[in-house]
């Protein structure tokens, strides 16, 4: 199939079809931010080595930034009619080159984190079994295995998958949700703090390190527009998801982050994550259980599995109709733009993601890389400073957007100038601080961190330059 003009590709593409409403949408996209795996894993990471007590107001200047950044991005959403998120608004605000130097970026970034968290839910089944008696099997066994099932979901119609993670969502926040109260109704030798938000405590060790992890808490949240077809009234559910999203993560993140300084104490609860670190202790599943009983550990063990679970099988969605959208597009097989005429689903492109991931999967399992800190740490920094160049250009793209056509921009300068101009310098920051602190992030050595931080930017550099050719080609 031959590439139309881009301007009328619109008209010809094929479509996704859904009913999804923002409630489907936000579960699909918060599923993919695993919360309770957050709360496990870069809490304690954020209050070990980042601002101890303080690691609250991190979150809470990660999720300000990113609210900020969604105000511009809702803004133009009824401009962009076709569901390739963040390669169809910078398409659109910087141009083709641009717009496919992204799209390779946001390839590289989700199927990192994708790999990444098939690394983490190989070792996490290992360890649950191994810990109940079972015994101990490699963990790519545990991965392929996973991998099988979220290959079946994803080739099926969007809404089992929704269906699944909604289910999957609720209750690994219900357990929080509980959890949280109890140590409300029972605090730790502080009693019911503010501490952490006070200047003086917030300010300690390194506020960048917290924000850093806190960043990475978010990868996904984004990715609301990828559903655009699949929506109902996509110009309202969108934006209303993406707010929804950023509220609803940011604040389970702070909110979360803060109850456990309570139940430790301002000046205790950087030790207990310290030990958490080290391997000696496991804050979420030790606090639970002191507080919610064996059964309540096991409940949260149960449930990081199902999170681990929910954020892959979000992410295979994502990769998914982000790669339906290029073949559209031309700038991937035609085949791949293909709608499954039973399931309403983007099948090839899902055979193929799920290929994708097999064979990468497949490689760090021959070489025997380690699989938290080898396979899910290098990957989740790649998807790092992949989500932030996706983030702050189109933030620029939005900018350039409503400059080039001011009567969209006519009495709105917050939405269209202002709040993308902040954006971008909030994002510059947080860029910033994530490659100062990469090393964090990875695990590994500086020559290897600096060689994963360039991965998304040479993504760009050849999407750039490459990618307007793949279009023109017969």
């Amino acid at each position: 199939m031959s590439a139309a003009p881009h301007d009328q590709q619109p008209q010809q593409q094929a479509r996704l079809d859904g009913r999804l409403g923002p409630v489907a949408v936000v579960f699909m996209v918060v599923a993919a931010a695993a919360p309770l795996t957050v709360i496990g894993g870069n809490m304690p990471l954020a209050i070990g080595i980042g601002n101890g007590a303080g690691a609250p107001v991190g979150f809470v200047i990660a999720s300000l930034v990113l609210l900020v950044f969604s105000v511009g991005f809702v803004t133009m959403t009824p401009h962009v009619k076709e569901a390739g998120a963040f390669f169809s608004y910078v398409n659109a605000g910087l141009g083709d080159r641009a717009g496919t130097g992204i799209a390779a970026v946001a390839l590289i970034a989700y199927t990192a984190i994708q790999v990444g968290i098939y690394g983490y839910i190989g070792w996490a089944l290992d360890d649950t079994v191994t810990f109940y008696g079972g015994p101990s099997i490699p963990w790519p066994v545990y991965s392929f295995v996973v991998l099988a099932i979220v290959a079946l979901l994803g080739y099926r119609h969007i809404g089992l998958s929704a269906k699944v993670l909604g289910i999957a969502l609720a209750l690994e926040i219900a357990v929080v949700v509980v959890l949280d109260v109890v140590i409300f109704t029972d605090p730790g030798p502080d009693g019911i703090t503010l501490q952490p938000f006070v200047p003086d405590v917030f300010t300690q060790g390194s506020i960048g390190v917290a924000i850093l992890f806190a960043l990475t808490g978010f990868i996904g949240f984004e990715a609301t527009a990828v559903f655009r077809d699949e929506a109902r009234d996509p110009d309202r559910t969108i934006p209303r998801a993406t707010y929804a999203a950023v509220l609803i993560i940011g604040g389970f993140y702070a909110l979360t982050t803060w109850v456990f300084v309570i139940a430790y104490g301002v000046d205790q609860v950087q030790g207990v994550a310290q030990q958490t670190l080290d391997g000696n202790a496991n804050m979420l599943l030790d606090t639970t259980d002191a507080m919610l009983g064996r059964v309540g550990r096991d409940i949260v063990n149960v449930l990081l599995l199902t999170s681990l679970f929910a954020c892959v099988l979000s992410f295979h969605n994502v990769i998914a109709r982000y790669q339906f959208v290029l073949a559209n597009k031309g700038y991937l097989p035609a085949r791949l733009g293909e709608v499954h005429e039973k399931h309403q689903s983007p099948a090839r492109s899902s055979v193929v993601q799920t290929i994708t991931a097999i064979v990468l999967v497949a490689l760090f399992a021959v070489f025997g890389v380690e699989p938290l800190v080898g396979v899910f740490g290098s990957m989740a920094g790649v998807a790092t400073v992949g989500m932030m160049i996706l983030l702050f250009t189109t933030s620029a793209a939005v900018l350039v957007f409503f400059a080039r056509n001011s009567d969209k921009a006519a009495g709105r300068p917050w939405q269209t100038r202002i709040a993308p101009a902040l954006a971008c310098l909030g994002l510059l920051g947080c860029l910033w601080i994530v490659l100062s602190n990469f090393t964090l992030v990875t695990g590994g050595s500086v020559a290897l961190s600096t060689f994963l931080a360039a991965i998304p930017f040479i993504g760009f550099a050849l999407g750039y330059l490459v990618g307007p050719r793949l279009a023109a080609r017969p």
